[in-house]
């Protein structure tokens, strides 16, 4: 039995495939969990969830930025970007099958006491158990009847800092968009949400996320995470594993073994 950890798969069908023959995964003994970001921009999106939908109990997954987009999307709530290719999901009749099934996962997962799996990342300022309990707000409102219309109304960029006495709609669009949007933090402990560029790049007032000093965190906790594929899984800190490598633009897939600690990857080119 191995557990596995996938990175951005972005509706890339071909790539899951090819990466899941080069780790033999067998649904029968073996289990997956994605990084979010299921969806979007690659070749066929509904074939990758109809593959990982198959898998029932040995699939998990965190929600990514393109899932929330598509709950949204799906309801009229707004319009399918062109790029994103998600007409074929978006006309098939078991639509609504899928955006259930999708609404069931959470924004923060936790595979055991020291290994916490986000689409963006860990929040400098929350520990584990933070985490968790805010990702669970989240939950409660994609069980709800109107949950589209709730998640559309938290789209936007403010408040930009965390304070623990946030409410109603700026504590839960804060949440959303540390873990599913995050990338730079600036001086004062904002999310800067429009700077994409790797760290090499960065102007000095920013700095990634998880070179920001977390004093929640103990040395053996990890955060593996997707969502910056600029990164090229690069994050130079054992504690924070990056698995988004670009396949959608002609790089790699990979994932991680979570029992030998290893990292697999296939590549677009070949």
């Amino acid at each position: 039995m191995t557990d596995y950890v996938v990175g951005d798969i972005q509706g890339c069908y071909a790539g899951l495939n090819k990466l899941l023959d080069t780790l033999s995964f067998n649904p029968q003994h073996d289990k997956l969990i994605a990084v979010g970001d299921l969806i979007a921009r690659g070749e066929d999106s509904l074939s990758v969830l109809k593959l990982c939908r198959s898998f029932g109990d040995r699939f998990t997954s965190v929600l990514g930025n393109h899932d929330l987009n598509l709950l949204v999307t799906q309801a009229g709530l707004k319009t399918a970007k062109e790029a994103d290719r998600l007409d074929r999901l978006l006309n098939n009749k078991r639509l609504n099958r899928y955006i259930d099934w999708l609404r069931q996962f959470p924004l923060a997962y936790q595979y055991d006491p020291n290994t916490l799996i986000t689409h963006a990342g860990l929040y400098p300022g929350w520990s584990f158990s933070q985490a968790l309990q805010y990702s669970h707000e989240i939950e409660t409102i994609l069980q709800q009847k109107k949950f589209a219309e709730s998640i559309n109304a938290l789209y936007g960029n403010r408040p930009h800092c965390w304070h623990s006495n946030l409410s109603g709609k700026d504590r839960k669009r804060f949440i959303i968009n540390a873990f599913t949007r995050m990338r730079y933090i600036s001086l004062n402990g904002g999310l800067d949400l429009k700077s994409k560029m790797s760290p090499t790049n960065a102007p000095d007032d920013i700095e990634p996320w998880f070179k920001k000093h977390n004093p929640h965190l103990s040395p053996q906790q990890r955060v593996i995470f997707g969502h910056w594929a600029s990164l090229d899984g690069l994050t130079q800190h054992p504690q924070f594993i990056a698995l988004d490598t670009g396949y959608v633009w002609g790089k790699k897939l990979t994932a991680l073994n979570l029992t030998e600690n290893k990292l697999i990857s296939v590549s677009a080119e070949n």
